[in-house]
């Protein structure tokens, strides 16, 4: 797929208020500092699009990215929000999962894992928490970059081995990075296969 236009598009704070499209929507979530506005931008070719920061917890609304005015990127909030208030995390929450579980237009929720680390029970929950809610999903391993190739697979075999301990079969599986780009093929082939699907956003 060849990326010819990509914009920022709304920020939304919640998913009554994101914008009235009849276009697939492919939402990026993971926890804080995983690499999440870094990857969307290595998928689009812009480097400022989604705006990245060291600062763990950034992203506090629902952004909207049109891409070639056809599909559309959200950036999702992050999960695992330790360093909120408790009001706070469970606004943020509620945002997460409203969009998540009623936004018509997500075809899928791409969840990000950084590939260095070994399975944490907040990730855990969370895929268990999207197969009961029958939630389309797929993972993306990120930073592959920062370990040699050999590890990086081996660690990414541990991890789906923990995730079949409990699921029957594996969502699909991408590895990535942001600094090399590898990976973009993969991820942006599946979404346009998946873009040739119907979009059902009536009723």
């Amino acid at each position: 797929m060849i990326i010819n236009s990509a914009r920022f598009e709304k920020s939304a704070p919640s998913v009554e208020q994101c914008p009235d499209t009849e276009r697939h929507e492919y939402a990026f979530i993971g926890r804080s500092n995983v690499g999440k506005s870094s990857l969307i931008n290595m998928l689009t070719g812009r480097n400022g699009l989604a705006k990245t920061s060291a600062m763990p917890g950034k992203t506090m609304l629902i952004n909207h990215f049109a891409i070639n005015e056809n599909w559309t990127i959200v950036d999702l909030p992050g999960y695992g929000f330790a360093r909120r208030g408790k009001e706070s995390r469970e606004q943020l929450r509620t945002m997460i999962e409203n969009y998540i579980l009623y936004r018509r237009q997500m075809t899928n929720l791409f969840v990000l894992i950084d590939s260095r680390h070994e399975p944490q029970k907040i990730d855990m929950e969370f895929f268990e928490w999207l197969g009961e809610n029958g939630v389309p999903f797929s993972i993306i391993f990120t930073k592959m970059d920062k370990q040699g190739p050999e590890a990086g697979k081996r660690k990414v075999a541990s991890y789906c081995e923990k995730l079949l301990e409990t699921w029957e079969e594996l969502p699909p599986i991408f590895t990535s990075s942001s600094l090399s780009g590898s990976g973009r093929d993969q991820i942006l082939d599946y979404i346009e296969q998946l873009n040739q699907l119907p979009l059902e956003i009536d009723g």
